[in-house]
């Protein structure tokens, strides 16, 4: 009895844990005139291939390094490591040829800045979208 009771609290406190973080999503602010986007625009957007989704200029804003939105997003999504990231960025900068996304924090301060901007694309979690932001792609 004790062993079913320890293993059902153990498989209840695995499905909370893995609710908690639903995945990435690309938002852009709530009053912005971007419509939803397609995986292979979201991404082009993000390695600085293409610079607008629907007719609309946009500009990436990226998660911090070692946040497990960025991680997911960028695994799941882009295809790439981090550290087959800082390579590309690393070529294309030398080069001249792009500029990475800015670096600006987490779900809060990508959803702060994207809301208040709607040019300005990000990704968040899943659980952290509300009113201010829309969702535009869901992988």
């Amino acid at each position: 009895m004790k062993l079913s009771i320890k293993l059902l609290s153990t498989l209840a406190l695995f499905a909370s844990v893995s609710f908690a973080y639903a995945g990435p999503v690309v938002v852009a602010g709530s009053g912005s005139p971007i419509g939803s986007a397609g995986a292979a625009d979201v991404v082009k957007v993000f390695l600085g291939k293409k610079k607008d989704l629907g007719g609309v200029s946009v500009v990436p804003v990226d998660q911090s390094e070692g946040n497990p939105a960025r991680t997911e997003f960028y695994t799941n999504v882009v295809n790439k490591s981090e550290a087959q990231l800082k390579s590309y960025w690393s070529r294309l900068i030398f080069t001249g040829k792009g500029q990475a996304p800015q670096d600006v924090g987490g779900d809060a301060d990508v959803k702060a800045m994207v809301a208040s901007n709607p040019n300005l694309v990000g990704y968040i979690d899943e659980s952290a979208v509300d009113g201010s932001v829309k969702v535009i792609f869901k992988p």
